[in-house]
């Protein structure tokens, strides 16, 4: 952790000797990484757990979602390359991500999305921040391919996670939860959609363990939406369909690497329906105050699954990486809570009244 007198650098010059940089890398940051890890005590009595549980909480990075941690190192890499322009596909948190930090380079963002298929919190964020938007007719399958096209053009620097620092720099958030726990948990959750993140975090926690940084690797416990659970299917789905948009993918870009994390950790990679995910999504909301994405929820819906089964010990040591802001999504927080706001009267008698008191 930072000291108060020494402003936290960013993820790339936190973790230098780690990442593929060198001093000849134009470090383009918006001061991301550094999240909190943040014990929920409330939420496992709820769901009947004799375990501990920290989230780390990615919704206060930059652009409020893990995928700055990747574009930090993405852009810097394609402004030491010379590029002028940054290329994705995405269901929002990417666009938005890359869009920013495209502006901080002083880039072009284009930005390809699925139509209709975007939550209008990040659709938000990538205009604002100058992105070029173009909707396809078409799923993120059809924009990724589209986009590794245009990458072989030369036009533009692609930013998706296929490009191998996206992973590099998202691995980073490992590092921190060993920083701030002194070792690795037992148990690592996390939403699976393009499966760079569950990739990334295996890789974070193996080369912490092989600096001597810590002891404990964690069982990489992977979690899709069961109307997009390739990986659980073992084959690509046409017509993802979820109402997690982040994790709203069919064919993941990192599908061997979120497969090998989950065989060689001795995770697994499962699914929960929409339901599931709806229901641990309010209940995080209202036992801890915490609001996240609907994709975040796929974890701990998943460890709802596993607790309820007898599959994690007591005592044990619980992360679980909750990927973006609940703010991205607005609609479906609105309509999940079920709360229409009651009209009144402008006195105090009628809002006592209306609260029966």
């Amino acid at each position: 952790m930072s000291s108060p007198n020494k402003p936290w650098p960013g993820v790339i010059r936190r973790y230098a000797s780690f990442l593929p940089v060198t001093d000849q890398t134009p470090v383009i940051t918006l001061h991301e990484g550094n999240t909190p890890l943040i014990p929920v005590p409330r939420f496992v009595e709820k769901i009947g757990g004799k375990f501990d549980l920290f989230l780390k909480y990615e919704a206060l990075n930059p652009t409020c979602s893990f995928k700055d941690r990747g574009m930090t190192l993405a852009v810097s890499k394609a402004a030491e390359r010379g590029a002028k322009v940054v290329v994705c596909a995405s269901t929002g948190n990417t666009s938005a991500s890359a869009a920013a930090y495209a502006a901080r380079a002083g880039m072009q963002s284009v930005v390809l999305l699925p139509k209709g298929k975007i939550a209008l919190g990040k659709m938000a964020q990538a205009l604002m921040y100058g992105a070029k938007a173009i909707s396809i007719d078409g799923n993120f399958d059809d924009a990724l391919r589209i986009v590794r096209e245009l990458g072989e053009t030369g036009i533009a620097e692609v930013v998706n996670s296929v490009n191998p620092v996206r992973i590099e720099g998202q691995k980073t958030a490992a590092f921190e939860i060993c920083d701030v726990l002194g070792d690795g948990p037992d148990f690592h959750f996390l939403p699976v959609g393009n499966a760079g993140n569950i990739t990334a975090y295996w890789r974070g926690f193996k080369e912490y363990a092989n600096a001597g940084l810590s002891d404990t690797l964690p069982k990489m416990m992977g979690w899709q939406a069961a109307g997009a659970a390739p990986l659980v299917l073992g084959h690509p789905v046409e017509k993802p369909e979820t109402v997690a948009t982040a994790i709203r993918i069919g064919n993941p870009a990192s599908w061997d690497g979120a497969m090998n994390a989950a065989s060689e950790s001795g995770g697994s990679i499962r699914s929960v329906t929409d339901e599931q995910i709806l229901e641990a999504y309010a209940l995080l909301a209202r036992t801890e105050g915490i609001f996240v994405e609907p994709a975040c929820a796929a974890p701990l819906a998943g460890l709802i699954l596993a607790t309820r089964a007898g599959e994690i010990p007591a005592g044990s040591l619980i992360t679980a990486t909750m990927t973006g802001h609940g703010l991205k999504d607005p609609d479906t927080a609105i309509r999940v809570s079920g709360i229409v706001p009651i009209e009144v009267a402008a006195t105090k008698e009628a809002v006592l009244g209306a609260l029966g008191l």
